[in-house]
């Protein structure tokens, strides 16, 4: 079934040019993956946390292109919803829509909670209310305007890179960074394989924000120019950043104090010698998880917008602000749910539950862009190949309570959707 474009009043405005675009991928990348996912992938893995960052780059890399060549073509809101439905089916596209939503709005809860957990070391009710606080402040801010989103995100992403140069300054000027605390290279594979596609699939989480451009992708001036050349140009950025950030926090201190630490980059300047640097962890973790639940408030609201439209969400969801010309409703509502998420529910653990999500939303990209004709194919069909046996694998890596509950939850959209349908 062809998804026609949206009615002239329903449309959102393009007020996006490509630095806007590379700079929300960036807000939805950098932070989650450094702040928060090397403790998990350094137990899973020990220093073979550096392969699966590795594995984690290149299917991210192959869901890129992907995307990009897709939302070329389909310059649209909803990314992948609207890619299985235009190349697969409707039932590929609410899949591949069911599982972005489900996973991204638990995402938004816990960069919430990691917010107010940099934010606030007081009473876990405070943590609480300053995540609600969060949450309803940077919902508003979207509310009024997608290029009021851009500008902030661009002063958080500026502020989250120089608190990540200052810690690994501060690793290396410590006194006691060394590469022999990776114990050798030698023990890159102790976590063996399985512990290692495990890490891979955890850090994936970090790397799923270059999404967030393809699904905005009916906001972005000339997006079969614009799109293809911001996600790839993220994502590299993102990898370099990600990749000198590993090396040194495995430096300071060895896989074993990421491994045991619920702030890792926090241990590893303390391991360091540079503990005077601590602070601006805790600021940097602060300022990153505020780009990222900005980014995912955006995303998420544009994808519930688009399975609006086409009655796989209520259709009150597909309204448009008549003056800022966003998706008011979806983001009310999704204030509303994830507020309820983050005073009732403990997510430290949702990383596995949210990398399932988009790890079965990428596949569905990939299998997407296989099928496009040659005049659409700006990148080799192997790499489609690549990317959707990569997502396979990666998801079926991860813990298996992960597994179990985002197959189970995934499953209930599906029969949920055939019912009322």
């Amino acid at each position: 079934m062809s998804v026609g474009p949206p009615a002239a009043d329903d449309r959102l405005a393009r007020r996006l040019g490509t630095g806007d675009a590379v700079v929300i991928g960036l807000g939805s990348m950098i932070g989650a993956g450094v702040f928060a996912a090397f403790g998990p992938a350094a137990r899973a893995a020990g220093a073979g946390l550096l392969i699966g960052l590795g594995i984690a780059a290149v299917i991210a890399y192959c869901n890129a292109v992907a995307s990009a060549q897709l939302a070329a073509v389909y310059p649209t809101s909803g990314g992948t919803y609207i890619y299985g439905r235009e190349r697969l089916g409707d039932w590929w596209g609410f899949a591949a829509g069911w599982a972005f939503v489900i996973g991204k709005t638990a995402s938004c809860a816990a960069m919430a909670l990691t917010f107010a957990s940099y934010a606030v070391p007081g009473p876990w009710w405070a943590q609480r209310l300053v995540g609600v606080a969060a949450v309803l402040t940077l919902a508003g801010l979207n509310y009024r305007g997608v290029a009021k989103t851009a500008a902030l995100t661009r002063v958080l992403v500026a502020a989250t890179l120089v608190a990540l140069a200052v810690v690994v300054i501060g690793i290396w000027t410590g006194g006691r960074a060394r590469v022999a605390n990776l114990d050798g290279w030698t023990s890159l594979p102790t976590g063996g394989v399985h512990g290692i596609l495990q890490a891979a699939g955890l850090l994936f989480f970090a790397f799923a924000g270059y999404a967030r451009i393809a699904t905005m992708g009916e906001e972005v001036r000339d997006p079969q120019r614009t799109i293809p050349r911001a996600i790839p140009a993220a994502l590299a950025i993102t990898v370099a950043v990600y990749a000198v950030v590993a090396v040194s926090a495995l430096s300071a201190g060895g896989p074993d104090v990421l491994a045991r630490a619920s702030s890792p980059l926090t241990a590893a300047v303390q391991a360091a010698g540079a503990g005077g640097v601590a602070p601006v962890v805790r600021i940097g973790g602060a300022v990153a998880s505020l780009g990222a639940l900005l980014a995912l408030i955006a995303g998420i609201g544009r994808t519930s917008l688009a399975m609006a439209r086409n009655g796989d969400l209520p259709a009150w969801l597909a309204a448009v602000h008549p003056h800022f010309r966003v998706p008011h409703h979806a983001e009310l509502a999704l204030a509303v749910i994830v507020s309820a998420l983050v005073l009732t529910t403990d997510l430290r653990g949702v990383i596995g539950f949210s990398s399932f999500g988009v790890l079965v939303y990428y596949g569905i990209a990939n299998a997407s862009a296989f099928t496009q004709p040659p005049e659409q194919r700006r990148w080799p069909r192997a790499l489609n190949l690549l990317g959707a046996v990569g997502c396979v694998v990666l998801a079926l890596s991860l813990p298996a309570a992960s597994v179990i509950a985002g197959a189970a939850i995934l499953a209930l959209g599906l029969i949920g959707r055939r019912i009322l349908r």
